[in-house]
């Protein structure tokens, strides 16, 4: 299988690329080259949004193209139309959903607009964009990976190196509750395997791609985080009315973590029934976490910061502040 990776040396770009490498495929990385690919690709550049930008694709043929891109529609529009290949795989997102959208959302709920022509608007409607560029070109043989949280090794926005480096300086945590509310994510790799699967079986349009929403706990995950660091570390429950009567942001300040309501309802209760039916499997929550641990240290507990995200996190003194207001 010849395979070309638009991206493919950052975390969703970078676990596709191994997969496809440990799978013996012939793999083509076309990059800004901002960052190394993984040893056994072939490394083309170019800058998507430049004139003449995709030259380095000219003469090129693959049988299938994976594009992880998330700015301005157009690059993917650009990029659809020049490639010469058989299919188009886009990942994009579940946020392409129109809010609000109630427990058991699936692939049939109502979208946001987006355009393929449009300049970089909001994420939302970017990979709406993005979406509709891949199917005006490749119509029926297009692939549309509507990925919920991502988490695992190469992470580049911080969500699960932030709770592990926390949890890793032990001592009382800050654990928003409730503990027993489900966490849906995505590992990244068993996105890769089923990414590539898809692809091998000619699969076409979209597949919402997340763990069942009962995959793991807030407290499953947070557990894990202080069984993979071996931290004494002491989680202090506290209920999500006292978090945000605090101020404190979920998602940002506390990576992760929604309170109950539409918005949990929207991002963590899907139903992912098309991608488990078509061949989805999920790894254990402490293998996901585990790894991510061992690959965090490997770069001395920093990992990467996408330059167009914030960073995640909260800060010790606001924490310090709510777990010295009596919480238990």
């Amino acid at each position: 299988m010849r395979l070309l990776l638009l991206g493919g040396t950052e975390f969703v770009g970078r676990a596709v690329t191994e997969e496809a490498l440990a799978r013996g495929w012939e793999v083509t990385v076309f990059h800004r080259g901002r960052h190394a690919p993984p040893e056994g690709v072939t490394a083309l550049h170019g800058d998507r949004l430049a004139d003449d930008g995709l030259a380095a694709l000219d003469g090129g043929r693959w049988d299938t193209v994976v594009d992880t891109w998330s700015g301005a529609p157009r690059a993917v529009r650009d990029a659809a139309r020049a490639v010469r290949a058989d299919r188009y795989v886009y990942i994009s997102s579940r946020s392409v959903y129109a809010f609000p959208g109630g427990p058991g959302m699936n692939e049939d709920a109502p979208v946001v607009d987006g355009s393929p022509d449009a300049d970089q608007e909001d994420y939302a409607r970017d990979k709406r964009g993005g979406e509709l560029a891949a199917l005006e070109a490749f119509g029926d043989r297009a692939l549309l990976v509507r990925a919920g949280l991502i988490l695992g090794p190469y992470e580049n926005i911080g969500r699960l190196p932030w709770w592990l480096n926390r949890v890793a300086r032990g001592g009382p945590v800050l654990a928003p509750g409730p503990r027993d509310q489900g966490v849906q994510y995505i590992d990244v790799r068993d996105l890769a395997v089923w990414t590539l699967d898809a692809a091998e079986r000619g699969l076409g349009g979209p597949y919402d791609l997340a763990s069942p929403p009962a995959h793991t706990t807030m407290g499953g995950l947070l557990e894990a985080c202080a069984r993979a660091t071996g931290a004494d570390a002491d989680l202090r429950w506290t209920d999500p009315e006292t978090i945000l009567a605090a101020g404190v942001a979920p998602w940002t300040e506390l990576p992760c973590w929604l309170p109950p309501g539409e918005t949990y309802d929207f991002l963590q209760r899907g139903d992912v029934g098309r991608a488990l039916a078509s061949g989805l499997r999920c790894r254990p929550v402490d293998e996901t976490v585990a790894d991510t641990w061992t690959w965090l240290r490997s770069l001395g507990g920093e990992a990467p910061q996408r330059p167009d995200r914030p960073r995640v996190g909260l800060d010790p003194e606001v924490e310090a502040r709510l777990l010295g207001g009596g919480l238990t």
